[in-house]
């Protein structure tokens, strides 16, 4: 009798998941078979299922902050002992051979494939992930709190890093991502200023229970002259906001993969050697920095547990910005 296993589909953006019985997938050569212990659902799922981010492969099981227990492993995998914890992320392979890989930029790969979005990913019992982009996971640890790691954390610290040795820091939209880096900027000894949705007393209160400086909406002024800015939320119209608030040769960095259009602004904003950039996707190094940071923080993580079959209702609740913190499907 053939195994199967339940599935949360993707069938056509602009319509909710359905809920499916497929056929257990099989590891390939280079590949582990993971039973799903938990997957974050992250604002680019949400991208996707809206169609915004306009190339999936369909139908798609989306998510992409894996954590799961190997079941299976594929001809030529060695290091994954059947059992083991491991997470996958966003970036689910990288060819290897293009420019970008050739010179330590996988993140800009010429021929990716995506966890969640170009490959089958969490919101499901069982998945296949590509051995070399899966990483060790702490045991002792409940999934649902290591889930929001393999995307919220992971682009949350190669935006962080991205800003330079900034001291005086504003995070714009404080979800998943933001709720995570602002806690590792804080212990890092940064001052943290939270930007939130204007009338969204929740979302201050949380940031300020976090050790930010402030917290005050995203139209508002910034306390004190910033040397980065951190955009999380997906609105164009915050990146004039954040350029006007940083210093002389600050940094404004966007960290989402997708942001309504930046309206045009006057040059003065960006003059005297401002940086605006912009993040895209991780690289394996990353995630072995952050993977190995992040157990020796004392990190306070903020996980809503929701079963496999309630996918669109966290969804929904992310789209409404009814969270704090990060959705997590637990199968």
């Amino acid at each position: 009798m053939t195994e199967t296993v339940s599935a949360m589909v993707l069938r056509r953006p602009g319509t909710p998941l359905v809920r499916e019985e497929r056929a257990r997938p099989t590891a390939g050569p280079g590949e582990v078979l993971l039973r799903v212990e938990a997957c974050g659902v992250c604002r680019t799922d949400l991208h996707v299922v809206d169609g915004e981010l306009t190339q999936p492969k369909l139908p798609i099981i989306p998510g992409h902050e894996i954590v799961g227990r190997v079941a299976a492993v594929g001809p030529g995998v060695t290091g994954f002992a059947l059992g083991s914890r491991v997470g996958v992320p966003w970036l689910g392979r990288a060819c290897g051979h293009c420019p970008y890989c050739a010179s330590a930029r996988e993140n800009l790969c010429d021929d990716p494939l995506f966890t969640g979005y170009t490959r089958d990913g969490g919101y499901a019992t069982h998945t296949v992930a590509d051995a070399s982009f899966s990483f060790p996971l702490p045991e002792g640890v409940e999934p649902a709190t290591l889930a929001p790691l393999l995307c919220a954390g992971l682009i949350g610290w190669r935006t962080l890093k991205m800003a330079g040795p900034a001291q005086a820091i504003g995070v714009y939209g404080f979800g998943a991502a933001a709720h995570i880096i602002a806690q590792v900027a804080i212990l890092q000894g940064r001052r943290v200023h939270a930007f939130v949705r204007p009338g969204d007393a929740a979302a201050a209160a949380f940031a300020l229970s976090l050790g930010a400086a402030s917290a005050q909406g995203s139209d508002a002024p910034a306390p004190e002259p910033l040397d980065a800015a951190l955009i999380f939320a997906p609105v164009g119209a915050l990146v004039p906001q954040a350029l006007a608030a940083v210093k002389k040769g600050g940094a404004v960095v966007c960290g989402g993969i997708h942001m309504s259009d930046i309206p045009s602004f006057p040059y003065a904003l960006l003059w005297e050697e401002r940086r605006l950039l912009s993040v895209a996707n991780l690289t394996r190094e990353d995630a072995r920095e952050f993977l190995a940071l992040a157990p020796t923080l004392p990190l306070k993580m903020h996980a809503t547990p929701y079963a496999l079959a309630q996918a669109n209702e966290a969804l929904s609740d992310l789209r409404d910005g009814r969270l704090q913190g990060a959705a997590v499907l637990v199968p």
